[in-house]
């Protein structure tokens, strides 16, 4: 439970707390080498009300939230490094350049947050809640989201390198720009993103769910993509150089002037693909399904697996 003097001395204002808040810390330093060291100062506003509370800028580093009512609140540049706001209410909280370097946020409700330039570096936000939420231009490297809902969440120019994403929800986010270099997206669901110019370099994304996703100008380079559904998606001049699609759902794709040199795409379902001026050099199209495939132009220079896609080749040489 909240600890109610904090509570009291919170409820002068944020100037007042971070004062208090320092002024304690400056003495437990001035005591640290006598024998009348300073107990650490615990921080306690576990299942407390602060709906709507202006809490900018406030100092909660490794403070005990756990549970808090914070739905509608200011947290703007809140200082929330190792917090733990597991099961915390934050709807439509402002966190705005919060950081949130390390805190523990499982199942935290942050549906219609405003995240934008919040620092999430190692965060844990496990089975978080984070519809609609706005994480323009985020920090969330190396951070947990796994099994984590993000549907219709805004993530443009957000960084989210070697993120765990696993099994997540992002169905109709903007991922526009953003970085998910090495992040794990397996069995993640992507349906109907915006991913144009995204950065998927060594990305896994195997078993995800992206179909009709856009994907123009992307770069998935040395990506993970085996088992994952594409039908439909737009990978209009996308990066997919070294790519493994082993057993990928591509069919009605738009590869267009894609590049997919080296790509492994073994057993893959790449019908009614319109893949004019792309790139196939190297590729590997081995027991791939290629019916009326359409490649005016394409690159098809050293292609392995030419005997089990005999149509597909004679197609090619037609245009």
């Amino acid at each position: 439970m909240a600890n109610q003097e904090q509570f009291q001395i919170l409820a002068y204002g944020t100037d007042h707390w971070n004062l208090w808040k320092a002024t304690i810390e400056m003495k437990r330093e001035q005591t640290m080498d006598s024998n009348s060291k300073l107990p650490q100062v615990f921080v306690d506003f576990s299942q407390a009300s602060l709906r709507g509370v202006d809490l900018s800028g406030a100092d909660l580093i490794e403070a005990d939230l756990m549970g808090t009512d914070l739905g509608g609140a200011n947290l703007n540049q809140a200082k929330l490094i190792a917090a733990d706001l597991r099961g915390a209410d934050l709807q439509y909280c402002r966190l705005q350049e919060a950081n949130l370097i390390g805190a523990k946020m499982n199942g935290v409700d942050l549906m219609g947050a405003d995240l934008t330039n919040a620092n999430l570096d190692k965060a844990d936000l496990t089975l978080a809640n984070l519809t609609l939420a706005i994480l323009t231009g985020a920090i969330l490297r190396k951070a947990n989201l796994q099994e984590a809902d993000l549907s219709g969440a805004n993530l443009e120019l957000s960084n989210l390198a070697g993120a765990n994403l696993v099994a997540s929800n992002l169905i109709g986010v903007n991922l526009q720009s953003a970085n998910l270099k090495k992040a794990n997206l397996s069995q993640a669901n992507l349906s109907q993103s915006n991913l144009k110019n995204i950065d998927l370099k060594e990305a896994n994304l195997s078993g995800a769910n992206l179909t009709e996703v856009k994907l123009v100008g992307a770069d998935l380079s040395g990506a993970n993509l085996s088992g994952a559904n594409l039908k439909r998606a737009n990978l209009k001049n996308c990066n997919l150089k070294g790519a493994n699609l082993h057993g990928a759902k591509l069919r009605k794709v738009d590869l267009q002037g894609a590049n997919l040199q080296d790509a492994n795409l073994q057993k893959a379902d790449i019908r009614k693909i319109g893949a004019s001026q792309a790139n196939f050099q190297r590729a590997d199209l081995t027991g791939a399904k290629i019916d009326q495939a359409k490649l005016r132009e394409a690159n098809l220079q050293d292609v392995k697996g030419l005997k089990s896609v005999r149509n597909f080749v004679t197609k090619a040489k037609k245009h």
